[in-house]
């Protein structure tokens, strides 16, 4: 090689001429770049409650809960962000597009509250009528109806959910005994399976 560090005078000599990239930070405040990775927030009236961050999720920051009292369930979303590493997975495969997002915010050390580093929230999920198990999210079931438009009904269970919402009460009244006739019910994919292979 002729100029064997011809490449490397160039960088040096550039950098002495020109601005400091680094930031006067914490004594002045850092503005991140637009696409900058930060702290995920959940956007609770954006989630659905479809668990899709929380499977792709590779250091388990994100997890959820199924809680059911006194007659209802809800299903409780966490992040951690002492754990999280910031790398978009939960963003990029969000069903709702907008339900969890990355933020531009970085400063979040601290050495007292760990409390403070936890962010939750909480959407309401719905029983199956037959075997009362709690299955999915409302707002998921929801979200589906209005995904699929004009095809959702003949999903039987989609049907009889929005049927619920359009007159504030269960239209059918499931049997315990799974008949073929329990179709037309809200079930959960097990208790539906059964329902189809019933005679």
């Amino acid at each position: 090689m002729k100029y064997p560090k011809l490449r490397e005078i160039k960088g040096a000599i550039t950098s002495l001429f020109s601005k400091a990239y680094t930031t006067k930070f914490p004594k002045k405040p850092c503005i991140p770049f637009r696409a900058f990775r930060g702290r995920p927030y959940y956007y609770e009236d954006k989630c659905i409650g479809c668990t899709a961050c929380v499977n792709v999720c590779p250091t388990k920051a994100l997890n959820f809960k199924d809680v059911a009292e006194n007659g209802r369930a809800k299903r409780v979303f966490t992040v951690n962000w002492d754990v999280c590493i910031a790398c978009g997975q939960c963003q990029l495969n969000c069903v709702s597009v907008e339900g969890i997002m990355l933020s531009n915010e970085f400063d979040i050390a601290t050495t007292e509250n760990r409390k403070s580093l936890i962010q939750t929230i909480e959407k309401e999920m719905i029983f199956c009528e037959c075997c009362n198990r709690a299955f999915a999210c409302k707002d998921h079931l929801d979200w589906t109806i209005k995904k699929l438009g004009a095809l959702y009904p003949p999903n039987t269970t989609l049907l009889t959910f929005a049927q619920s919402m359009l007159f504030g009460k269960k239209c059918y009244a499931a049997d315990k005994l799974l008949k073929r006739a329990s179709r037309f019910s809200i079930l959960c994919p097990d208790c539906r399976r059964e329902t189809v292979f019933s005679s």
